[in-house]
């Protein structure tokens, strides 16, 4: 069972994933679950997906029926789960979820899917067969950020969750994404980074452990994009990168995806305390 699967984990010392797991044995810490059977883990990952979809409401990431969030099915690799069109990030409900293919048909599910927007996160899966989930949204940092075409530099130790992690792409800047090869270059660039800033177009982020962590990650990038622009906006003073071995080293301690996935459990606790709803 799922539970007795966390206890025992607990009781054991749990595997040692960060500098954050805690020594002392038999304290209450976050489990990576265990499933018991495949029906299990989609309706968990359905549920995170939800949850993801409040929590980009809450951080103020709507833009009418603007971004997209996926999570691949665990028994269907080549299906995926994702936000049901023109539905508020904030009604979102586990039940209105929608079960698409790489082509954008809908296999199970009620509301259509935004099929512009699909184009890139069905290239992302398709072609990074590893990568489980990926999130997008018209944010107004990352929207703002994207404009310059710069990648984030490592000024503060939030940005060095990105250092050498994040890439710049040009290719279709500020072009709606329409034509299925308009994925590719996007889809590309995953193959060694986790996070997009998709010139004068936004940020994108994929991971590769669960839609915990890629949902964390896209909220930690729009903040550190925000304050990057406030960083630039005191232009008579400038800022000290920090060293590219610290940046690094931060960067191994804070931008791995176990670490995302444990800063979203903070966000879920919250979020499906205040919003139960999101589990019909």
């Amino acid at each position: 069972m799922l539970m007795e699967a966390k206890q025992a984990l607990t009781q054991a010392g749990a595997q040692n994933k960060s500098v954050y797991q805690p020594t002392q044995e038999g304290l209450i810490f976050p489990q990576e679950p265990v499933f018991a059977s495949v029906a299990e883990e989609r309706r968990h990952r359905k549920e995170r997906l939800t949850a993801a979809c409040r929590l980009f409401a809450k951080h103020g990431f709507s833009f009418g029926f603007g971004g997209h969030l996926t999570v691949r099915d665990p028994e269907h690799p080549e299906l995926f789960w994702t936000n049901p069109m023109a539905v508020p990030w904030s009604m979102v409900k586990t039940s209105m979820l929608v079960l698409v293919d790489h082509n954008g048909k809908v296999v199970e599910g009620k509301y259509a899917i935004n099929q512009a927007g699909y184009v890139l996160h069905s290239a992302i899966h398709e072609h990074n067969p590893e990568i489980i989930a990926s999130c997008h949204a018209h944010t107004v940092h990352g929207g703002a950020w994207a404009a310059f075409g710069r990648p984030l530099p490592p000024v503060t130790q939030d940005a060095c969750m990105f250092y050498g992690d994040h890439a710049v792409l040009g290719d279709g800047a500020g072009k709606v994404p329409v034509a299925q090869e308009s994925g590719h270059p996007v889809a590309r660039a995953f193959e060694t980074n986790k996070a997009i800033i998709h010139q004068n177009h936004g940020l994108l982020v994929a991971s590769r452990h669960s839609i915990d962590d890629a949902c964390w990650h896209f909220i930690a990038l729009d903040h550190c994009c925000r304050m990057q622009l406030m960083i630039e906006a005191a232009r008579d003073i400038r800022p000290t990168e920090i060293d590219p071995k610290f940046a690094a080293y931060s960067r191994e301690h804070l931008g791995n995806e176990f670490i995302g996935w444990l800063h979203f459990q903070t966000l879920f606790a919250e979020i499906s305390h205040q919003q139960p709803d999101l589990f019909d």
